[in-house]
Formats: C-alpha cells, sequence, structure tokens
C-alpha cells in the first residue's frame, strides 16, 4: 500500500509540474504530449532543470529525448533511471 502512495505521489507531482509549465493542458490524460503539441523543445528544457530541483537529481544530457518526455509514465521511468526511488 505505501508502494502505491509513492507511485500515485510520484505521478501527481510530475502532473502538477507538467501544469505549471504548461497550465492550459490537461497532463492527466493518457496521450503523447510531444505528439500532441502539449510540450515543444523549450517546454522540455524547462522540464528537465524542475525535475531535477523537485526530485534532487540530474538528468543525464544522454536522456533528454522526446520519448523520455511524451506520457506520465515516460517521465516517471527517467526519474526513476536518475536515481528516484519509488
Amino acid at each position: 500500500m505505501l508502494l502505491q502512495i509513492k507511485i500515485f505521489n510520484m505521478k501527481q507531482k510530475i502532473i502538477n509540474i507538467l501544469q505549471e509549465i504548461r497550465p492550459e493542458f490537461d497532463f492527466a490524460q493518457d496521450i503523447n504530449f510531444i505528439e500532441e503539441g502539449m510540450l515543444d523543445s523549450f517546454d522540455i528544457i524547462s522540464l528537465v532543470t524542475t525535475l531535477d530541483e523537485n526530485f534532487s537529481i540530474s538528468i543525464d544530457g544522454m536522456d533528454i529525448l522526446p520519448e523520455n518526455f511524451a506520457t506520465i509514465e515516460s517521465i516517471k521511468n527517467l526519474l526513476i533511471k536518475n536515481g528516484v526511488k519509488q
């Protein structure tokens, strides 16, 4: 149960960060944010900076690829890969 709460908290935190960057979109949807035009390259750079600050990590430059920011799940997986504990 505790793991479920942490996963939900990570997901909600990601959604909140995305909504701060682009408040006009609903990031709770299960769609590809890049393909739908919800995030552009500038947004991704802002997102990387904000994720680094909020999760106390440093996302590797090799990981800054559009597919790693396309969905909540891909962002969550990127965070885990870069050391965020579930």
